[in-house]
């Protein structure tokens, strides 16, 4: 009798064990508590291991664990909770904001700064772009152009203001990647212009026979009272993925020594393989990697052939210095030996820029992708990594190798350049895109571009087809916001010149009711001859309330980035305004990258050590 009570009760034991050790797939969704809006870049960690996934920009995770494990979710500013999984395999977790989990201060290259101690272990931190918590960065070691911003012009002097579009968004992700860091970011990193234009903007399609149309917004600056804000949206020609070129593609991977850790070449392959997911049979890859020396790893190979090109993407391994110049002459002529004739033949880098064999200044590299941009081959530049990122060079390459810049920090980014953004990013529908603005000094006493500093032309480039511009892909949007002083308005943010005596208004001036022309001239894909078009505005504002979704997001990308940049022309900006302008435009979200974005502006608020050195001032 004791004896099978001791068989049933083992019999019991071991049944309740089976339970609890049974494989199963987690899924859930991790929102901020109060609010309810998704986090995406959260950390979920099986206690004990290292395993370990993140949420993606909708709040959503899915990890392969055991009934019985401990699950850790954890997030710079916010307290880390765990869950135990038992019968229900969805975990959905709400996390609340913990400000005082900010307080620890550390000493890091930039500055002191606020940072959280994280509990996932450090694997799982492979596909999120940041180091494990442990590893304090040098973040000294990373380079970044100087930015001095725009001013104000007055337009009885200065009526012309010229520039080329930026369809670049890697300073987007990459500020998003130190605030999540715990870290506010240096000045110099705040590209104000690829902030903006790391959203989507709902604009009308080109009609015409151009393909790109500009839609304008007039209103109220919502940082300078008394100012205005002029609003451009410029709208690229969306083609049907079914009507896509085919595609020539050279993948050139920086494997040198400095691509070891977890954040970049392991990153850098699975990025790829996001991009190798969307090839069709029409298709073609090639791949170059460039360490001490650069070589061919894989020939072109068409995109069906899925298997063999991310078997080449897994063999990959770091180590050496990084001759980057010669593995970009490499990449370019075997782009050139298998160009397709109206198809997109394209280099795509992926690095963290810091080449030092070879090739290596940033001069140098500018001269060398200005001359092999003459070969038809467009460059799209892929930043990973911290610590020693050189982001001057990779913003140059990009610059001058019609090409564009993303900065991946983990994997949803991948998702985002390469798969939501397919045709944008790969698909050029105009090239050379530049704007030139004429203002009309009856209504406009004062004008400053906001951003583009490094796109600023000179008057005469405008029509001058040998000066390379901006190039737009297919479905792109770009945006452009100038702040005005009106007519008969006082701001000391004008300096005073005197009238010219010798000059007089034009008759149309002193008598049109257009506030600005706007001109536009691109090129054909293939084509080295402009074309031209323009667009006058009428003085006539809207109230800022009654204008749309667009102007309401892009001015509260603007206002924040103002802020990070601690900008003399911030006026009245606050993190609240940004956040009370952002979220009354959410409508449409489908991947929920404007919602990550009200919470990116609450961390960077939490982070702000100017706000706190004024308190003590006042």
């Amino acid at each position: 009798m004791k004896t099978n009570l001791f068989c049933l009760i083992l019999s019991v034991f071991t049944l309740f064990a089976c339970a609890q050790s049974t494989p199963v797939t987690v899924t859930g969704t991790v929102l901020e508590e109060g609010l309810l809006t998704p986090i995406s870049g959260v950390t979920i960690a099986i206690k004990g291991t290292n395993k370990g996934t993140t949420t993606d920009v909708h709040g959503r995770y899915s990890l392969a664990a055991r009934r019985g494990d401990k699950l850790v979710f954890s997030f710079v500013g916010y307290q880390t909770i765990e869950r135990t999984i038992g019968k229900d395999s969805v975990v959905n977790v709400k996390l609340k904001v913990a400000h005082e989990a900010l307080q620890e201060v550390v000493v890091t290259g930039l500055s002191k700064r606020a940072v959280k101690s994280m509990a996932a272990p450090a694997s799982s931190f492979a596909l999120m772009g940041t180091p494990p918590p442990a590893m304090q960065m040098d973040f000294n070691a990373e380079e970044y152009k100087g930015i001095n911003e725009n001013g104000f012009h007055n337009p009885k002097n200065n009526p012309l203001t010229t520039f080329s579009i930026d369809v670049d968004r890697a300073a987007y992700s990459n500020v998003r990647r130190l605030l999540n860091l715990g870290q506010f970011p240096q000045k110099d990193m705040v590209r104000i212009e690829e902030m903006i234009n790391y959203f989507d903007y709902d604009y009308p399609q080109p009609k015409g026979e151009h393909p790109v149309v500009i839609q304008t917004e007039l209103s109220d600056s919502p940082w300078n009272k008394g100012l205005k804000l002029l609003h451009i949206g410029l709208q690229a020609k969306t083609i049907p993925s079914d009507n896509l070129p085919a595609s020539n593609l050279v993948f050139l991977v920086d494997v040198s020594g400095s691509m070891g850790m977890p954040n970049k070449l392991p990153l850098v392959k699975e990025a790829f393989k996001l991009l190798v997911n969307q090839l069709r049979p029409s298709d073609r890859v090639a791949m170059v990697v460039y360490a001490g020396a650069a070589g061919t790893v894989l020939p072109s190979t068409p995109g069906n052939q899925a298997s063999t090109i991310k078997d080449a993407l897994d063999n990959l391994q770091a180590g050496g210095s990084t001759a980057g110049g010669e593995g970009i002459r490499l990449a370019y002529k075997i782009a050139q030996d298998h160009f397709i004739k109206g198809g997109n033949n394209r280099v795509i880098l992926a690095s963290d820029g810091d080449f030092n064999v070879g090739v290596s200044s940033e001069g140098e590299l500018q001269r060398l992708v200005e001359e092999k941009r003459q070969s038809g081959v467009y460059l799209s530049v892929l930043g990973f990594g911290m610590g020693n990122y050189k982001d001057n060079k990779m913003e140059t390459l990009a610059d001058k190798g019609n090409g564009n810049y993303a900065y991946i920090d983990n994997l949803q980014e991948a998702q985002k350049v390469f798969v939501h953004e397919f045709g944008g990013t790969l698909f050029t529908v105009a090239k050379d895109v530049k704007l030139q603005l004429e203002f009309n000094p009856r209504f406009v006493k004062g004008y400053r571009l906001i951003g583009y500093e490094n796109r600023m032309l000179n008057n005469e480039d405008f029509h001058n087809d040998k000066k390379d511009a901006g190039d737009m892909g297919s479905g792109h949007t770009v945006t452009a916001l100038y702040e005005i002083i009106p007519a008969g308005v006082e701001s000391a943010y004008l300096n005073k010149v005197d009238d010219l005596k010798y000059q007089k208004s034009a008759e149309v001036a002193t008598s049109s009711d257009e506030l600005v022309t706007i001109k536009l001239r691109y090129k054909q894909p293939d084509s080295e001859t402009s074309r031209l078009f323009e667009v006058p505005v009428r003085n006539a504002a809207t109230p800022l309330a009654n204008t749309s979704n667009n102007f309401h997001f892009a001015a509260a990308v603007a206002e924040w980035g103002l802020l990070l940049r601690g900008s003399e022309f911030k006026g009245e900006a606050s993190y609240d305004q940004v956040i009370d302008l952002a979220k009354g435009a959410i409508v449409k979200d489908p991947e929920g990258y404007r919602a990550e974005f009200v919470r990116l502006v609450k961390l960077a608020q939490s982070l702000d050590t100017s706000k706190t050195v004024a308190k003590k001032d006042e």
